[in-house]
């Protein structure tokens, strides 16, 4: 029997509530945005349950109306965010230049949506269901295409007991820290509105929307290009199973524990140790041939890695995906979590200021867009971060019961870390073939430490 399909009810365009001079001239972007513009939109979103107060034939209206003036009071400061991409080209001398013109557009998007579903449904089965990929916007829409699309759509979608609230960013314009800062000046906008006490022009957190270049460079990068088709690949996953895997605070500190005591050390911290589960346990599930190579990767923040750092609230895309050293997977196997943990151990260690600025150097000397074929099918990828505050994000419902994610930004290997809703906890997004799925669920090592995560609501 075929899932009902969700239904867009109304669009509409938000403007920022008022335009500051600031929003009047064009937000240029850096080599790691540019670099991002072949990937896919950001693509989170926060499950509630329906609140008593549902029963009236009001509730939703008014949560609409109240979700739509504090998304335009969070663009008054997150202003890129309402405009658009603009590519400028001349021949000679050869310029192509893509920034974003952040006052000649209708604005940042606002789908209403319904879904004949409950909460159950979407939360129940062991996969995640394909119908919450129609939950989110730009469904499989690359960055660039963010010249004609929105840079950001909020997508509210109405289920039977619950509310489905869907953010998609564009991820040249900002990253995952970027991305929930904006979430979190939403819900605390709204939640101001709620008290009567909102005043639009003061945030517990503005952003910091200065540019940074490596020195000497910036703010105009001219990328080496003609035309769009000379950078942008368009890439579709394979058949992918999609599982949401649960660690405790309880787990998560044996997991640490041993692969401390493995290597003498108290350095290995739990995301470290976690990492290497996921990464000897899925090259274990994969079968591959002792001689195969294998890496895993952490998308590292790297604002505080800067010398000087970057502002903790730097507006952009301030992201590195630190690599561990590529060894043979047999060898990976041979040893234990401990050994795996210290390899990304050293891979965090050794990303400082020298070497980002180093990559940034080869970069400006050679500038290339990133695709989703950059990543190999044999190595893991560690993306989003645990340390992102989801579920202080909260819009007149109470707290989330779920996070769910898109279809954007997945391959064989990506796994996803997110905040648990339990303090100190920690929820996976693991994406993998069928066949290396269901090894993976027989992975003792692996379901010794993870469980399906635990749902309560009210039917």
């Amino acid at each position: 029997m075929a899932s009902p399909n969700v239904k867009h009810i109304s669009e509409c365009f938000i403007q920022p509530h008022y335009a500051s001079q600031e929003s009047k001239q064009s937000f240029y972007l850096t080599p790691t945005d540019l670099a991002m513009l072949s990937a896919h939109y950001i693509q989170k979103g926060l499950l509630f349950n329906k609140p008593p107060e549902a029963n009236s034939p009001n509730f939703l209206d008014t949560l609409l109306a109240k979700l739509k003036y504090s998304l335009s009071l969070a663009l008054v400061h997150f202003y890129p965010l309402a405009g658009r991409l603009v590519t400028k080209k001349e021949q000679d001398p050869h310029l192509y230049l893509v920034y974003v013109d952040c006052s000649n557009s209708p604005g940042a998007k606002f789908i209403h949506a319904s879904l004949d579903m409950s909460i159950s449904d979407i939360l129940s089965p062991t996969d995640v269901p394909l119908v919450v990929q129609s939950l989110f916007d730009h469904d499989r829409a690359v960055n660039h295409d963010g010249h004609t699309m929105s840079l950001l759509t909020a997508q509210v979608t109405e289920l039977v007991d619950g509310v489905f609230i869907g953010l998609s960013m564009n991820h040249a314009v900002g990253d995952g820290t970027s991305y929930w800062h904006f979430f979190n000046t939403w819900s605390e906008n709204f939640q101001a509105q709620e008290k009567n006490v909102l005043i639009s022009e003061n945030i517990s957190n503005p952003p910091v929307l200065d540019r940074w270049f490596l020195e000497g460079h910036g703010p105009i990068i001219s990328l080496p290009f003609t035309d769009p088709s000379e950078f942008i690949d368009r890439f579709e996953a394979p058949k992918l199973r999609e599982r949401m895997f649960h660690f405790s605070e309880e787990s998560l500190a044996k997991l640490k524990a041993k692969a401390n005591s493995e290597c003498d050390t108290s350095k290995i911290s739990s995301f470290q140790a976690l990492s290497a589960l996921l990464w000897r346990t899925i090259t274990r599930a994969r079968l591959l041939p002792p001689d195969q190579e294998t890496s895993c990767r952490l998308a590292a923040n790297s604002r505080a890695r800067l010398d000087p750092p970057l502002p903790p609230n730097y507006f952009g895309n301030s992201i590195y995906p630190i690599r561990s050293e590529v060894i043979k997977s047999g060898e990976l196997l041979e040893h234990g979590l401990g050994w795996a943990a210290w390899k990304l151990h050293q891979a965090v260690v050794n990303l400082n200021d020298q070497a980002l600025k180093g990559f940034l150097t080869e970069w400006l000397q050679s500038p290339t867009v990133f695709t989703l074929r950059f990543f190999d099918p044999f190595s893991v990828m560690m993306g989003s971060s645990p340390r992102f505050d989801m579920y202080k994000n909260e819009f007149g419902m109470g707290k989330a019961m779920a996070l769910r994610s898109g279809y954007a930004n997945k391959f064989s290997g990506k796994v996803s870390s997110f905040q648990g809703r339990e303090a100190g906890s920690i929820d996976l997004e693991v994406c993998l073939p069928p066949k290396v799925m269901r090894a993976l669920e027989s992975d003792y090592e692996f379901m010794e430490a993870a469980s399906a995560p635990s749902y309560e609501w009210s039917s």
